[in-house]
């Protein structure tokens, strides 16, 4: 797939730009779903939806469970591993849907799936996976930034159509650092100024500098949002669905209260990978999925079936 034009440039002047959105946010008619038509107006103007008690008690724990196993077996590091810039704590397991077990079987789990698809207008596949983990008094703030940005520049990804699942394993507090986003900044587009650095990501999954807004562009999204900045709060269970150009970020946990989730990115099928527009090599597999387009088929029942399959 050969894109002639690149809708979205950045990282190509010495000032970022502000330039509004060409594509289009939910891609389908919004019948067929799980969302309902609020739901979807929801996620069209805001540019995220939080959904409660999509998992109960038992699969959450079944599901920290996994995540702690998981961390422990990934504790002396690898190329998908990535700990905290400044202690030896990991931050996030990226690839965690190819386990051949439990988190691929979750990567396939209607309740999500069947969102994502309602939203993209299409069969979707998986981009991108990992496992979160910021803990109490240790775990580090997360700069401003358009994951579209990023996923344009240093992967290939054509267009405005995919969308990031969070499920939440711990309750999220306004205090333990959540996710911080600026409803409607998905309908603008942030152009960064600079250039990109050969193997950025070596260093911007730890702390991210090429590709973040300005502060003038920030204070201007913010703005339009009359003022106002949210904060992904809610029980265990909970799902966060968040379009792919939504301005996030996150503050430092200095609460004693961890916070950890799982990581879905699904990308449309009609929206598949290209060479980057920064012109560099793409970032490795396990960042952006290159190698398997295949569409998720959806699998139904409740988690602690599915894993006893």
């Amino acid at each position: 797939m050969n894109i002639k034009k690149d809708l979205y440039p950045s990282r190509k002047e010495n000032k970022a730009k502000v330039v509004e959105r060409q594509s289009p946010i939910v891609y389908s008619s919004g019948e067929g779903g799980p969302l309902r038509k609020d739901q979807l107006q929801s996620y069209e103007d805001k540019g995220y939806i939080i959904l409660e008690d999509v998992f109960n008690s038992e699969e959450v724990e079944l599901m920290k469970s996994e995540l702690s196993k998981t961390m422990k077996e990934k504790q002396h590091g690898g190329a998908e591993v990535i700990k905290e810039p400044t202690s030896n704590e990991i931050r996030s397991v990226f690839d965690v849907h190819k386990d051949g077990q439990f988190f691929q079987r979750l990567a396939q789990n209607e309740r999500i799936i069947k969102v994502a698809e309602q939203l993209l207008g299409s069969k979707v596949y998986m981009n991108q996976s990992r496992i979160n983990f910021k803990p109490g008094f240790k775990g580090k703030e997360f700069y401003w930034h358009s994951d579209f940005e990023t996923w344009h520049m240093e992967d290939g990804m054509p267009d405005m159509r995919a969308v990031s699942c969070s499920i939440i394993l711990t309750d999220n507090y306004e205090f333990n650092g959540p996710l911080m986003l600026i409803p409607g900044s998905h309908k603008w587009y942030v152009s960064c100024a600079g250039e990109t650095p050969a193997d950025n990501y070596k260093y911007s999954l730890k702390q991210q500098v090429a590709g973040t807004p300005d502060e003038e562009s920030l204070s201007w999204l913010t703005e339009q949002a009359g003022g106002k900045i949210d904060r992904a709060t809610g029980p265990a269970g909970s799902v966060l669905f968040f379009e792919s150009n939504t301005m996030h970020g996150s503050n430092g946990n200095l609460s004693p209260y961890p916070r950890s989730n799982v990581f879905f990115v699904f990308n449309s099928v009609e929206n598949k990978l290209v060479q980057p527009f920064s012109g560099l090599a793409p970032r490795p597999e396990f960042l952006a999925n290159r190698k398997s387009f295949e569409p998720i088929e959806p699998q139904s029942g409740l988690l602690t079936e599915m894993f006893n399959r």
